[in-house]
């Protein structure tokens, strides 16, 4: 029996949500390699240093909540939002089979992140369609939402309150998770895709790009080959080691739609002892998290690509 609903994926990247998860997910994330001993309590050490566990599976439902909420209001009795994680349950696959046995027909698959990628938002749909063909499902992806008016405004007018509590002479950093530059050198749109996000933040704010303004890329991942840079530490030790210094550094970690490892760790204790290094003042700039405003916008565009 079909239903009548449309299926909202919203699909994020998952986290463990116990320390008996932490293997199993690291095991998934390097597609079924155990990693050693080392590399383990490497990630969980730095898992301890925020606090145990990333708060990221708590955001993430929070954030689905507040979709579903919005659609409500949106459209009545139209839309069942599902989380489908890319790491850790409810997998994808997992959750376009749970669809399925419940009959519906149509899926709108959103991203929590803005920047398309094929590495990244590209993958998660294609996985969410794989799953769901055989099913007779269709999906339809929203890819991007780099330039979403909430979105910037969101990042701008936290910024603008942060820099007003900061030195003159402070850069204004944007970073996303780096990528394989094999990615980008395929021709993925990834970097183009922040730089439209810092372009438009920036313009609110009236900053002039490289001397008020830059992209950083962080988190790069422990393998061989090379990753997109440049990393966000070496371009805090070349801010403060030019001619003249900048005074400070704020980070606008807008790749990431909530706090979790690669922001609380990388930037708040990684990025932020680098600066204390050179005697920078450092602040970041919220992430969105459950944000309302926010959470609308995304649920206007769900409901535009159901008509």
């Amino acid at each position: 029996m079909s239903n009548t609903k449309t299926a909202v994926l919203l699909m994020a990247y998952g986290t463990p949500r116990s320390r008996e998860e932490i293997l199993p997910y690291y095991t998934d994330i390097r597609r079924g390699r155990v990693p050693t001993d080392e590399q383990l309590s490497g990630l969980t050490a730095r898992y301890e240093a925020i606090g145990g566990l990333s708060p990221l599976a708590a955001l993430t439902e929070s954030q689905r909540d507040a979709l579903q909420t919005a659609l409500n209001n949106i459209a009545p009795d139209t839309y069942h939002v599902a989380l489908g994680l890319k790491h850790a349950a409810p997998m994808i696959e997992d959750a376009v089979q749970q669809l399925a046995t419940e009959g519906f027909t149509k899926i709108i698959a959103l991203v929590l992140a803005p920047h398309y990628s094929s590495f990244s938002i590209g993958q998660y749909i294609g996985r969410a369609t794989e799953a769901a063909t055989p099913h007779g499902i269709s999906v339809t992806g929203i890819t991007s939402w780099a330039t979403e008016e909430a979105f910037v405004e969101f990042l701008a007018a936290d910024m603008s309150a942060k820099l007003a509590s900061m030195p003159a002479a402070t850069h204004v950093l944007f970073t996303a998770h780096s990528l394989p530059q094999r990615i980008i050198d395929a021709g993925d749109p990834y970097p183009a895709e922040l730089r439209s996000t810092a372009v438009a933040v920036a313009a609110k704010l009236g900053l002039q790009e490289n001397t008020q303004w830059s992209i950083a890329w962080q988190s790069a991942g422990r393998t061989p080959e090379p990753w997109i840079g440049p990393d966000i530490l070496d371009v805090i030790d070349a801010l403060a080691a030019q001619t003249t210094p900048a005074a400070g550094v704020l980070v606008s970690a807008c790749g990431f739609v909530a706090d979790h490892l690669e922001v609380l760790f990388d930037l708040d204790i990684e990025a932020l002892h680098r600066a204390q290094q050179h005697g920078l003042a450092f602040a970041r700039t919220e992430c969105v998290n459950d944000n309302g405003a926010i959470m609308n916008a995304l649920a206007h565009r769900v409901h535009a690509a159901n008509q």
